[in-house]
């Protein structure tokens, strides 16, 4: 069994912050132009949804070059290759990235092969804009890396970006930015400051995700979830990712889930899965989450912003449950514990029912 460092005591350890500049608050926004002049920028690929594009393209007034809106989620190769030979047509300088995790991880595929600066503006909560890491996807299956070309070297928070984003996408949201901060005390690199920074980004959530799900104009819930956000993409560069996002990753690139879905729907499921292994860890989870214990505090948050409450809701058929148990096996490491097909069976199982975690599996 692995013991992850936030489990041990006393030890010495490393802490190296990813490099990168973070403005955060109501009005961040207005900040893009000086921030863009800070950069020497002079012309922009713009990458961002239809929705969000035009907008922002008046923003950036002569410095933009083109906009590229084919976002797709997972990142396909072939949809990160358009994005980079447009760069190479409009001989783009600097990257400006808004929206969710795919406009982030499409814009950190071009600077991979480019060496682009990335700005991002992210407007959900994903959190993939404070991390090195990258993701794409190549028949039926993501691959993931870090690299410090793809590390946007500015971040601009701005909450009211968010007011617009749908209670059916912040909910979900919300949850992947939590599950980065349970993997922060497992992770690879987990240490005490990645540890303190996942306990407030919990507390954080917690607090927000609900008022931003319930009451949408409430400004100040919005700002508190962001605030978490923001916490758990630091603690998520720091620490990385084990079985849970592995499992994430495995069934986005296979059979093409929403991420921040699959988040919502597992995270219980994980955390119940892990806990033996890292107790103090999960108790840690449950105190930011005012709950007795983690998993079934991750549920019954999920519950109340109305995520996804199963695989099968998902599109996810019962049929291909073998199959995801066995592609995950062949993909996740054994942090925090290692896991057999048999085990991530039956945790697939319960997430693909939507039982709440630790409930038994009914006897076929």
């Amino acid at each position: 069994m692995t013991t992850a460092p936030a489990e041990v005591g006393g030890g010495v350890f490393a802490y190296e912050a990813p490099p990168g500049r973070v403005v955060f608050g109501v009005g961040a926004l207005d900040r893009l132009a000086d921030e863009l002049a800070g950069l020497g920028a002079r012309r922009v690929l713009l990458v961002a949804s239809k929705r969000v594009a035009d907008e922002l393209a008046d923003r950036l007034g002569d410095r933009h070059a083109a906009t590229f809106s084919d976002v797709v989620q997972h990142v396909p190769v072939e949809v990160a290759e358009r994005a980079r030979q447009l760069a190479r047509e409009v001989d783009a300088d600097t990257l400006v990235a808004v929206g969710g995790g795919s406009a982030m991880g499409l814009a950190k595929a071009v600077a991979l092969d480019l060496g682009l600066p990335v700005v991002a503006v992210p407007t959900t909560y994903a959190g993939s804009e404070l991390t090195a890491i990258y993701g794409l996807s190549r028949d039926g299956r993501k691959q993931t890396g870090r690299d410090p070309r793809v590390l946007p070297k500015v971040v601009l928070y701005d909450p009211a970006l968010t007011v617009s984003l749908p209670p059916e996408v912040a909910g979900p949201s919300g949850m992947n930015a939590l599950a980065h901060c349970v993997e922060a005390f497992y992770g690879p690199g987990a240490n005490p400051i990645s540890s303190a920074l996942a306990s407030e980004g919990i507390r954080a959530l917690a607090a927000g995700l609900p008022r931003a799900v319930e009451r949408p104009d409430d400004l100040e819930g919005r700002t508190r979830a962001l605030h978490g956000a923001w916490l758990a993409a630091a603690a998520l560069a720091v620490a990385g990712t084990g079985i849970h996002h592995q499992i994430c990753h495995v069934l986005g690139g296979a059979f093409g889930l929403d991420h921040g879905g699959m988040n919502a729907v597992l995270l219980p499921h994980t955390v119940s899965f892990v806990t033996p292994a890292v107790p103090a860890a999960m108790a840690r989870v449950a105190a930011g989450l005012g709950a007795a214990d983690a998993a079934s505090g991750c549920f019954r948050l999920a519950r109340r912003v109305g995520a996804p409450a199963s695989l099968a809701g998902l599109g996810l058929a019962g049929s291909d449950l073998d199959r995801a148990a066995e592609l995950c096996a062949g993909h996740v490491g054994g942090r925090p514990r290692p896991a057999r097909v048999e085990e991530l069976r039956a945790l697939l199982g319960a997430a693909h029912a939507g039982r709440p975690p630790g409930e038994a599996t009914p006897t076929p």
